[in-house]
């Protein structure tokens, strides 16, 4: 399995040298490994670098940008640009995070599920963070998302949905873009990423209305954004976050923001969410 590495980085000067160092260590090599430096103000850029000199599948490339880390958008730009400079001999592309240690055979892993499944659109594995000594499940979303810290796409797959979106969401739509067209997305519960630094960290206060802008966008309507807003701040313990939410939808429903998705594929979204809740309602 050919596979390139896309790693978006801001200031990750206290954890890129760990991430690369678990990528350098794969039982199965990555083809190519960018990191776009999106205009950093740190070392980033220096550790890079020494890792590309000894390893020279590893490149840098820089990228400059507003400062402000808003969730979806600027990660997605920087995907985009590393993009670019990757050639088109890739069996799959993945998307990660400069803030994880991966295992070291991760890939291999990975490789086996897409391998044993041509319909395997996506995998990956589960994000821990340490927490008092131990590393526990960082417990934000269900058992068959993956985080969009860690998202490995088969190429057809990638390429059917339009590459990534960018916005917030889009580690979401993906997702769902890929069941509109007939891909499974697996998840494997045996592949332990530790995730460094705690999701949100680097967000500022306007992003909090992010989370219902793209509820809106995904084409979910208000019912289902009550409802996913309302679990989503009870899992991050944060119960006022739901009024945050819900503001955000009305915001962009009043402001007409665009859609991610098309009519149809909104109507296919909103039958799947539906009959996710009725599985957990009644089993």
């Amino acid at each position: 399995m050919n596979y390139s590495i896309i790693i978006p980085a801001y200031n990750e000067e206290a954890y890129i040298a760990l991430t690369l160092q678990s990528l350098v260590s794969q039982t199965l090599l990555p083809k190519k490994v960018v990191v776009v430096n999106d205009n950093s103000t740190d070392a980033t850029a220096q550790i890079v670098l020494a890792f590309a000199k000894e390893n020279p599948f590893i490149t840098l490339v820089n990228k400059t940008s507003q400062t402000i880390h808003m969730p979806g958008s600027k990660v997605i730009q920087a995907f985009h640009k590393g993009f670019e400079t990757i050639d088109d001999n890739y069996d799959v592309i993945v998307k990660l995070d400069g803030d994880l240690i991966i295992p070291n055979h991760y890939f291999e892993t990975i490789a086996t599920i897409f391998k044993n499944d041509p319909k395997v659109g996506m995998a990956g594995g589960f994000a821990y963070v340490e927490k008092n000594g131990e590393w526990i499940l960082e417990n934000l979303t269900d058992k068959d998302h993956i985080r969009g810290a860690f998202k490995a796409y088969r190429k057809s797959c990638f390429l059917q949905i339009g590459n990534l979106k960018p916005a917030m969401g889009w580690d979401t739509v993906d997702e769902l873009l890929a069941k509109f067209n007939g891909w499974k997305v697996v998840t494997d519960a045996s592949l332990i990423i530790k995730h460094l630094k705690p999701t949100g960290a680097n967000y500022n206060k306007a992003a909090r209305y992010k989370q219902g802008e793209s509820f809106y966008t995904l084409g979910y309507g208000f019912f289902i954004t009550l409802i996913s807003s309302a679990k989503l701040a009870m899992m991050k313990k944060k119960p006022f976050l739901f009024f945050d939410y819900i503001k955000g939808f009305w915001n962009a429903k009043k402001a007409k923001t665009p859609l991610l998705v098309t009519p149809e594929q909104a109507k296919f979204i909103k039958n799947y969410r539906l009959m996710k809740m009725k599985e957990k309602l009644f089993g």
